[in-house]
């Protein structure tokens, strides 16, 4: 016997790992979640979050938000996993842990099931008494991830296309080059109606994640050597808390560094014009648009009704200052005492605290920020 559990893999950790034991193995190796992240196809990771994380060097900083996502994401898996089984025919089974590549142990897998699929089911054998996983491992022909999604999120991840969305698609084809199975499918609950696409392996595709991901692996992890820290906003956020700061701490740069700071920072003040120039172009392009509206909402197309081109309705924001100074006793009849943190008063008695949480601003000696 190989130990192998599927055509290319291992079982590396079982799954029902406490947190802790379940995050160390996953700093051996790249994983599915990690893909897109390293290429930066992932709107709350980068490359630096998978990089700091792999070397142990970045404290686990859970967003409320995201964190809430997680957990709905794993209490309905089963629910979609039973959808799915229901909707497709095919057989689903409960997936044994974080699965390692035979060759590449760095790459990893913790696929959600594994998928017998109807035209194989008539030919599953009977349980393998010397795999102490459960029957059917060996049996089993794909691998499935579950998603669930609000509308809005599955709106801009469009789930609605022919093919399934680029970030669970991209999870879907590493856990296929990690076991070595032919297929994979992605389902999704969007509210409470299932979507689900079958993804066939593609061998070029696969060759080329294996060859961008492991030379992450490589050059970066291994190396200690940091990656690009990239333009998402989610980076930016990690780089402002990265640190402990050293209040008015002077670093000294010197030789090629100068150079390339100086290179970085025009580069910054062009992009800045181009940015002002982009703005005047786009409020003269939207002013254009308004006049042609005049006191109408909705532009149609005369020979097609219901064809929608724009609209300028009365849905934005509300300005609170015009409406006070307009109507100064109706505004009184709904103003309303709201909870603030007192910051002036925080600074004052706790400055260390305050400027802990204060954001840092990236800015020239000319004030430019």
């Amino acid at each position: 016997m190989n130990g192998l559990i599927t055509p290319t893999a291992r079982l590396l950790a079982p799954s029902g790992l406490s947190r802790e034991d379940w995050l160390e193995v996953r700093r051996t190796g790249i994983g599915g979640s990690d893909v897109a992240a390293i290429l930066g196809m992932d709107h709350n990771r980068g490359p630096l979050h998978v990089y700091l994380s792999k070397r142990g060097e970045l404290a686990e900083r859970r967003d409320p938000r995201l964190d809430r996502a997680a957990r709905r994401g794993h209490k309905l898996e089963s629910l979609v996993a039973e959808l799915f089984a229901e909707e497709s025919g095919h057989e689903v089974l409960q997936s044994p842990g974080t699965l390692q590549h035979t060759d590449r142990p760095w790459m990893l897998a913790n696929c959600d099931r594994l998928v017998v699929e109807s035209s194989a089911l008539a030919a599953w054998s009977e349980p393998h008494p010397d795999i102490p996983l459960g029957p059917g491992y060996p049996d089993a022909t794909a691998v499935l991830e579950c998603k669930s999604r609000t509308w809005r999120s599955a709106r801009r991840e469009d789930w609605k296309g022919e093919e399934a969305p680029d970030g669970p698609a991209l999870q879907a084809h590493w856990y296929l080059a990690v076991t070595g199975y032919e297929a994979a499918y992605v389902a999704g609950l969007i509210d409470d109606d299932l979507t689900w696409f079958r993804i066939a392996r593609d061998e070029e595709l696969i060759g080329h994640l294996v060859t961008l991901v492991g030379e992450f692996w490589e050059r970066h992890v291994l190396a200690g050597v940091e990656p690009d820290p990239g333009d998402l906003e989610a980076t930016d956020e990690l780089l402002s808390h990265l640190w402990d700061v050293k209040p008015d701490a002077v670093k000294f740069f010197a030789g090629a560094e100068v150079a390339e700071i100086d290179a970085l920072l025009a580069e910054r003040e062009a992009i800045k014009e181009q940015r002002k120039e982009l703005k005047r172009d786009l409020g003269r392009i939207e002013n254009r648009l308004k006049a042609k509206l005049g006191p109408n909402e909705v532009a149609e197309v005369a020979l097609a009704p219901g064809r929608e081109l724009y609209s300028w309705r009365r849905n934005g924001n509300f300005a609170s200052a015009r409406f006070r100074e307009a109507e100064p006793e109706l505004a009184a009849e709904y103003v309303h005492l709201v909870k603030a943190i007192d910051r002036e008063r925080l600074a004052a008695e706790k400055p260390d605290v305050y400027t802990r949480h204060r954001a840092r601003v990236l800015r020239t000696p000319g004030g430019s920020s």
